[in-house]
């Protein structure tokens, strides 16, 4: 991402999403552990870090070592309601905002021992970090899936900093817009797991949903449209504990890495 004034050292940020722990994910614990060696300069998660009432202290273990490091969060609709069975075809069907709810999960703790390492939560906030002598504003909305979203809590042109960012979990379109609106840099979001399940095309693969209003070519990685923020969207590591299967689609993490402007 080319969105750093010129002579600014660059920045490594580690975008993940999805997660969608339980205990028994051994193998993805494992490779979350890992992600440290890739020695990032910040960190973002764009939520769904739970997928059982058990897993705050899973993903606290799992992501210890990143704790370690700068990070910035916000939650989705899974970090609020443990997941409960549904038919899979309706994610390729219209969204109506019609949601069936599992248990409330202990969000508050998730957050909470987040916040106790240094991460900061942006789910209705602004913040100002400082990297490599660039100073970064980051403001961030709740899940706009559950409409929890309200952008009016953050909304306004950046204070005094180098570059500004948006955070959010479900990439809607009146989220982009708003954030386009505030002349932000650019935008990391989460939420449509690359489409899950993707059909071949020529070029590579194709979308059949995003889950949201996003348009589905932008389902996955980094996309620009002329005059709005650039977007990440990360498909994400894991997919919920009804569904698991992915298509096309492989579990990701990214490293963006952010340089000065052409």
């Amino acid at each position: 991402m080319p969105i750093l004034p010129a002579g600014h050292a660059d920045i490594r940020i580690l975008h993940f999403s999805d997660l969608h722990l339980t205990p028994a994910r051994k193998s993805e614990i494992a490779d979350i552990k890992s992600f440290a060696s890739l020695k990032p300069d910040l960190v973002i998660s764009t939520g769904d870090f739970l997928a059982h009432k058990h897993a705050v202290p899973v993903v606290l273990d799992a992501l210890d070592s990143l704790l370690d490091i700068p990070g910035l969060f916000v939650f989705g609709s899974n970090d609020y309601y443990e997941p409960v069975p549904r038919n899979p075809l309706k994610y390729l069907l219209p969204n109506h905002g019609k949601r069936i709810h599992g248990p409330e999960l202990a969000w508050q703790e998730l957050d909470s021992g987040l916040q106790a390492r240094g991460w900061k939560n942006l789910n209705t906030s602004r913040a100002m970090v400082t990297i490599n002598k660039t100073v970064i504003e980051a403001r961030g909305t709740d899940d706009a899936h559950l409409e929890f979203d309200d952008y009016s809590l953050v909304a306004g042109q950046p204070e005094k900093c180098h570059v500004a960012i948006g955070v959010t979990h479900a990439p809607y379109l009146r989220i982009l817009k708003a954030m386009s609106d505030d002349n932000l840099d650019a935008i990391f979001a989460g939420h449509t797991h690359g489409g899950q399940v993707r059909l071949p095309w020529p070029g590579g693969s194709k979308a059949l949903t995003t889950n949201c209003d996003l348009p589905n070519w932008r389902a996955r990685g980094l996309t620009v449209v002329k005059g709005e923020p650039l977007l990440n969207v990360s498909a994400g590591m894991g997919t919920g504990p009804f569904s698991r299967i992915r298509v096309a689609s492989p579990p990701e993490v990214s490293l963006v890495t952010l340089t000065a402007g052409f």
